[in-house]
């Protein structure tokens, strides 16, 4: 079996630095590749947009997922959340292990805001049981946030066994901490820095990270370690910094 699993989430804000400056999906790519995570879960991934790919002249003609993809392992899955004029952009996940089968869930709060989990089983060698794995990005406004931690609880209690080891990770935009306990609590799930330094990690901004926006929600493991990959360098790839944990199941 798998001795230890280590897992990271990351918000690539499309695979642009801030207000959109200047493409950072290669050095994405290679922050991604440094983390030597076995599950990455990634949010904004615009994968496809036609004025981007005109604008930028390193723009991946086989879209940012398998781009980043390389970085990880072969395997990977893209859940497209929203769609405009040109190209679209939302969650996906990158592993070293076989995704059996993804699902992408509206979770959409507000027709201005389109909003989408998605979930992928993977198989893990020496494991009797297949890893699910949920990646998740939640609205902006605090009462959008309530009713998607309401369908995120309600598809789990739907479609994954109770017995199953489950990773949640993402951009929760709970920065106030109010939203996610209650149903996190009930679901069985543990927050890694929350078990490993007392509160959710500050993630953003990726330059001087104050807001605790970022989460990694486990069930069925121990917990190793926490790590926060942010600080200047960080911040010419990403608005958010990037999360990791080391995971050993029960």
């Amino acid at each position: 079996m798998l001795p230890t699993l280590r897992v990271a989430t990351f918000n690539i804000h499309k695979g642009l630095t801030s207000f959109n400056a200047r493409l950072a999906l290669h050095d994405q790519r290679e922050m991604i590749r440094n983390l030597q995570a076995d599950v990455v879960f990634l949010q904004e991934v615009q994968d496809e947009h036609h004025g981007n790919g005109l604008r930028f002249k390193h723009w991946p003609a086989t879209g940012q997922t398998h781009f980043l993809a390389e970085a990880c392992g072969p395997n990977y899955a893209y859940g497209k959340n929203a769609v405009y004029p040109g190209g679209h952009h939302g969650n996906a996940v990158l592993s070293r292990f076989p995704i059996l089968q993804s699902t992408t869930h509206d979770i959409s709060a507000h027709e201005i805001e389109q909003r989408g989990l998605l979930h992928c089983e993977i198989a893990i060698e020496g494991w009797p049981q297949t890893l699910h794995c949920i990646c998740v990005h939640l609205g902006l406004l605090a009462r959008w946030r309530f009713k998607q931690f309401g369908a995120l609880r309600d598809y789990i209690h739907a479609v994954i066994p109770e017995d199953a080891p489950l990773v949640i990770a993402g951009d929760f935009n709970d920065w106030r901490l109010s939203a996610g306990h209650q149903v996190m609590d009930g679901l069985n799930m543990r927050e890694v820095f929350e078990h490993a330094h007392g509160k959710p990690a500050r993630s953003f901004p990726s330059m001087f990270p104050l807001f605790r926006l970022d989460r990694i929600y486990v069930r069925g493991f121990h917990i190793h370690s926490a790590h926060v990959h942010g600080g200047p360098r960080t911040a010419l790839t990403s608005d958010h910094a990037a999360l990791s944990a080391v995971l050993e199941k029960r």
